[in-house]
């Protein structure tokens, strides 16, 4: 039996999952079991094709991928390339249960970005699980922002078989990037900052004890509460608030990085705090998050590390 290591969602948050195979004496078959979603049992054919696009033939075996623990439902096409490599190794005695793989294989055995991938890793990352990841090679440029972690990057199928086949002399293809902000250093950490303001208190005519209030607010990161006729400046100071909180830590950037990421919006690493505006007609649902299939992140974490 041959284990690679993948992930998937519980909650907001990254699950370890073992990618098992077993290839065994019977008829010829091609199952994934395991709590798969329908994205993961579609892998087969993409797999497949994959697979036969590169030359690869299919052994008359049964063909058992098992996703580990079995009791945990997952999703997310990040899955076929380790898969499609359990498959395609299975005659090496190598070990590879140190490795992660992510990645989405087209037909033609091509790796492609899957659109969580990065606040999955940063998510096993946080958890001090992940060391050693293969990763599509489009995704390298955001997930260099990652520490710790050493990412090698494949355009295709047969370049991630090469690399297991080689893990003894391989080298990560891409050396950890820092943030290309100014930044204050204190006790060994640093705190990034930007001088670009899309919106300034300058702006705001007189209302000095709110904009005291909001001050004191954002140095000490303290709820404020905002009471006023309509017109006299209240959504203007608040909006203005997010550009005097205190300068970012880099585990901060990358927590906002993978808000936006969930959020469907993608990434800028700037040390700017996330700011959130839910109208007043609003459900609890789009406020505190939920959902019947997957629990889907609300405003209120949205706002995590920012205001709202």
């Amino acid at each position: 039996m041959k284990v690679v290591f993948c992930a998937t969602y519980e909650g907001i948050d990254a699950k370890v999952v073992q990618v098992e195979s077993t290839l065994t004496k019977g008829l010829p078959s091609f199952s994934i079991v395991g709590m798969a979603s329908a994205s993961i049992t579609e892998a087969k054919e993409r797999v497949k094709s994959a697979l036969l696009s590169n030359d690869f033939s299919f052994p008359p075996k049964r063909i058992t991928i098992n996703l580990s623990p079995s009791d945990v439902k997952k999703e997310g096409s990040q899955f076929d390339l380790s898969i499609a490599l359990m498959i395609a190794l299975d005659y090496l005695n190598s070990d590879f249960s140190e490795w992660f793989v992510f990645g989405e294989l087209g037909l033609d055995g091509n790796v492609k970005e899957n659109l969580h991938l990065y606040p999955l890793i940063l998510s096993l990352t946080n958890q001090k699980i992940i060391k050693k990841a293969i990763v599509p090679n489009a995704a390298l440029t955001k997930l260099s922002k990652i520490p710790n972690v050493e990412f090698y990057g494949v355009d295709n199928l047969n370049e991630a078989i090469e690399l297991l086949k080689n893990q003894e002399t391989v080298i990560p293809s891409i050396q950890h990037s820092d943030i290309a902000y100014p930044f204050y250093e204190i006790d060994g950490k640093k705190y990034y900052y930007t001088k670009e303001y899309d919106e300034d208190f300058i702006d705001v005519k007189g209302q000095e004890v709110a904009k005291r209030a909001a001050l004191i607010s954002a140095a000490g990161f303290h709820n404020i509460l905002f009471e006023g006729s309509p017109g006299c400046g209240k959504s203007m100071i608040a909006k203005r608030v997010r550009y005097i909180l205190p300068p970012m830590h880099i585990d901060e950037i990358l927590d906002v990085a993978k808000l936006d990421v969930l959020d469907a919006k993608e990434p800028l690493f700037t040390p700017h705090r996330n700011i959130r505006s839910p109208h007043h007609t609003s459900t609890l649902a789009s406020v505190f998050g939920g959902g019947s299939h997957r629990a889907m992140i609300g405003e209120v974490g949205l706002a995590h590390r920012g205001i709202s």
